[in-house]
C-alpha cells in the first residue's frame, strides 16, 4: 500500500474520529441543559469581551436565571407573539417564513430575519454576531440538537432567560427589575410586551422610555397575544 493511501486513510480516519467526538460533546451540552441551567452564553461573552477591547470597565453582565414558575405567563407569551407564533408547533424552523422572506429578497425587499425562538436560542447560547453560511449551517445544527433534546417549555424558558433585553441586561428576570422595579412574576401583559416590543435591538430600544416604534410594536403584540388565546397558547 502506499504512502499516500495510507495518508488518505489516516486522514479520514481522524476525521471521523473528530466529527464523532463533536457530536458526542455537543448532544451531552443540549442534553444537559434539559436540567441545568447555562451558566453564561456566547452573547453575554462576546459582548464582554467587546466592551473590554474597548476600555469599558464598567460594563457588567446582569443576568440571573429564573425558572418558568416564578415567571408571569406573559412575559414568554409576549415573546411568541412577538419573535415566533409558530413556536408551540415547529419543528424549531418556520419554513414558510423563510420562504416568504427569500420571496420578498428576490423582489427586492431587504432580506429579513426567518429565525424562530429555537434558531435564536441556539445562536444565543452557542454563536457568535455575525453573518455566514459556516455560522448558519452550524446554528441550523443546534436547532436540531434544542428540538430533539428539550421539551417546548424549556426551550423557552431558555430563551427568556438569556435573551438581551438592554446593554449587559440578559434575561427576564434583570428586565424586569432593571425597567419596572419588580420581579418577573409581576410583570402585567403591558410591561411584558413592552420588553418583547425592545428585541429587535435592545441597545437602541428601551422598555422604560419606549419610543414611538416600541409603543406601536407593543401595542400589536399584545393584540396578538389576545387574539392567540393568552397564556393557554404556550407550550406545557
Amino acid at each position: 500500500m502506499s504512502k499516500s493511501v495510507k495518508s488518505r486513510r489516516r486522514f479520514w480516519h481522524y476525521l471521523l474520529r473528530a466529527v464523532l467526538a463533536w457530536f458526542i460533546v455537543t448532544e451531552l451540552l443540549v442534553l444537559s441543559l434539559r436540567w441545568v441551567p447555562p451558566v453564561t452564553s456566547a452573547v453575554m461573552i462576546e459582548r464582554w469581551i467587546d466592551a473590554r477591547l474597548h476600555g469599558d470597565r464598567r460594563y457588567h453582565i446582569d443576568y440571573h436565571w429564573v425558572p418558568w414558575r416564578e415567571v408571569s405567563p406573559w412575559a414568554p407569551l409576549a415573546m411568541v407573539a412577538g419573535e415566533d407564533q409558530t413556536f408551540p408547533s415547529n419543528w424549531g424552523f418556520d419554513f414558510g417564513e423563510i420562504k416568504d422572506a427569500i420571496v420578498a429578497a428576490d423582489h427586492g425587499a431587504r432580506l429579513r430575519g426567518a429565525s424562530t425562538i429555537t434558531q435564536q436560542t441556539a445562536k444565543n447560547l452557542f454563536l457568535w454576531d455575525g453573518r455566514s453560511y459556516v455560522r448558519k449551517a452550524i446554528e441550523a445544527y443546534f436547532t436540531v440538537l434544542l428540538t430533539l433534546n428539550l421539551p417546548k417549555q424549556r426551550i423557552l424558558t431558555i430563551y427568556m432567560n438569556i435573551a438581551e433585553l438592554g446593554n449587559g441586561v440578559f434575561g427576564v428576570d434583570a428586565a424586569s427589575h432593571v425597567n419596572f422595579g419588580k420581579p418577573p412574576a409581576r410583570l402585567t401583559p403591558r410591561e411584558a410586551a413592552l420588553l418583547a416590543a425592545t428585541l429587535p435591538n435592545p441597545h437602541i430600544f428601551h422598555a422604560n422610555r419606549p419610543s414611538p416604534y416600541v409603543l406601536r410594536r407593543a401595542a400589536w403584540i399584545e393584540q396578538q397575544m389576545r387574539q392567540l388565546g393568552g397564556p393557554m397558547y404556550l407550550p406545557r
